[in-house]
């Protein structure tokens, strides 16, 4: 990664790989308090971490507009879960 500081103790590669986590809120609050202080004092992990968080909001909100079929949902829930 050609950007990778250290910004609150934490670097922004960390940010990143807590990035999904940090936006399903799935972070305890000390972790939380981590990725918000780097995101408050790394201005592109802040823009970074925007866009994300604004493309899963859009995505959330198509998806729930139009209902996926449960055998669908399963389908990509075990190519999600193999892909990890």
């Amino acid at each position: 990664m050609a950007h990778d500081h250290e910004v609150a103790g934490i670097r922004c590669g960390e940010v990143l790989e807590r990035l999904s986590d940090y936006v399903d809120g799935e972070l305890d609050a000390a972790e939380r308090a981590r990725v918000d202080a780097h995101l408050a004092g790394c201005d592109w992990c802040e823009r970074f971490g925007g866009a994300f968080a604004t493309t899963v909001g859009r995505l959330r909100g198509a998806l729930t507009s139009h209902p996926i079929d449960g055998a669908v949902q399963e389908r990509l829930r075990a190519a999600l879960d193999d892909a990890r």
